[in-house]
């Protein structure tokens, strides 16, 4: 049992040498990316669609996110559980307050 508990230490460890900078530059070229091309689509104006800017500006910014808790944040590692938890509980939380507000304004 001790061998099989030495080896995963040893396979963490080598994962955490691994990875690098390699992933965090490539994620920051992306963000990088994703704001160059929200920013040009914004300022292109009346060239483009208001309604295609809006959906692309959502998409984008989702993607930011997930580029920035997975890469930067580290989420998409082992042990995460408690801020995963507490991302998604605030997402509800945000949901719930973003739904009485507009029911409020439309009731």
């Amino acid at each position: 049992m001790a061998a099989e508990h030495h080896s995963s230490s040893q396979d963490h460890r080598r994962r955490q040498v691994h990875e690098g900078p390699q992933k965090h530059i490539v994620s920051f070229i992306m963000s990088i990316l994703l704001t160059v091309i929200a920013f040009a689509a914004v300022m292109g104006g009346a060239e483009i669609n208001r309604a295609f800017v809006f959906i692309l500006l959502i998409t984008m910014a989702v993607v930011q996110v997930i580029i920035q808790l997975a890469f930067w944040m580290h989420m998409k590692d082992r042990g995460h559980v408690y801020a995963i938890t507490g991302i998604a509980f605030g997402f509800i939380i945000a949901l719930t307050g973003l739904a009485a507000v507009v029911y409020w304004i439309w009731w």
